[in-house]
């Protein structure tokens, strides 16, 4: 018999919120919520409005800020400080969060990582070391080490105080703009959408976004588990996971309906769009709520309130235009 008990993550949220506000000063920031009429994307939805989280202006320039500080400071950090496996985002966050708190942070990345996230980490005073081509390379190596050191081992998206921090991104746009209709989400190894679809539940439809080239929880909901899947293509840096996480599995077979993949092609054409059109340079990760609207994968009703989550920033500004 399975005496699990189900996290209550609203009751998680606000406690991760708490002890932020509380802890983490001036290290997290309270991102802009924008709110655009749907004429301005080219979206023909009479009423309805686009609202654009903007998180890629977080501290660490992603969402991963909150996760990782959440973790960190609901726990003891050992001598040896902390590890984490990363695409480069969680990294670059628990970089920025063992900084801020004075341990030592070494960071596993893959060689797909972006040259630009390498030299962010090294500028953090992290311990960079890369491993293999992709995230699940970097993870084994990590683990190895976490086992060997005793580091407090910080996951890039698989740990409840991280998918809860991530959550009070969730709380802060209700407290900002209101409760809207619908979010759209990019997704890697779940720990935004498990966190986002634990906060609002079925109170706003959650809808997940992927590459076509990661297809993590599209394909764990095809087998009806969590499995491993070929990774690739232009946000495979962000979004590299290779297997959904066990937690975000679990909200999301209970919050999350709908789940939408989307070309390499459009995903670059949005990331283009954001920055010619309203002059913000984020990586392609962040750019999928917005080709899910301009590809008509998500079309808004009339009156909807449509949020976006615009994930990241950490990109060479060279490769945006």
């Amino acid at each position: 018999m399975n005496d699990k008990k189900t996290p209550d993550w609203r009751s998680e949220i606000d406690s991760a919120s708490r002890r932020l506000s509380e802890r983490a000063g001036h290290f997290l920031r309270e991102t802009p919520l924008w709110k655009l009429p749907a004429a301005a994307f080219g979206v023909a939805a009479p009423g309805a409005e686009i609202w654009l989280k903007l998180e890629h202006m977080q501290v660490s320039g992603s969402f991963k800020a909150r996760g990782m500080m959440n973790r960190l400071l609901a726990n003891d950090i050992p001598d040896s400080g902390v590890v984490v496996a990363s695409g480069g985002n969680a990294g670059i966050a628990t970089a920025a969060a063992a900084r801020a708190l004075g341990v030592p942070c070494q960071v596993f990345l893959p060689g797909v990582s972006p040259e630009a996230k390498r030299a962010r980490l090294r500028a953090l005073g992290a311990e960079v070391v890369v491993v293999g081509e992709l995230y699940p390379d970097a993870l084994a190596a990590c683990l190895t080490r976490q086992k060997e050191s005793g580091a407090l081992l910080t996951h890039a998206y698989d740990q409840p105080e991280v998918v809860a921090g991530a959550g009070t991104l969730g709380r802060e746009i209700e407290e900002q703009g209101g409760l809207p209709d619908a979010v759209l989400v990019s997704v890697g190894g779940g720990g935004l959408i498990g966190g986002l679809a634990g906060w609002f539940e079925q109170r706003a439809r959650v809808v997940a976004l992927e590459p076509e080239k990661a297809p993590t929880l599209f394909r764990a909901r095809e087998a009806g588990e969590p499995v491993d899947v070929e990774v690739g293509g232009i946000a495979a840096d962000s979004l590299g996971a290779r297997r959904l996480g066990a937690i975000s599995w679990e909200i999301t077979q209970q919050q999350v309906r709908h789940a939408l993949l989307l070309s390499d092609e459009s995903i670059r054409a949005a990331q283009q769009w954001l920055w010619k059109e309203l002059k913000l340079a984020v990586e392609p990760a962040a750019a999928l709520p917005l080709a899910a609207l301009q590809t008509g994968a998500y079309v808004p009703s009339a009156g909807e309130k449509v949020c976006l989550i615009i994930c990241g920033a950490n990109v060479d500004p060279a490769t945006v235009a």
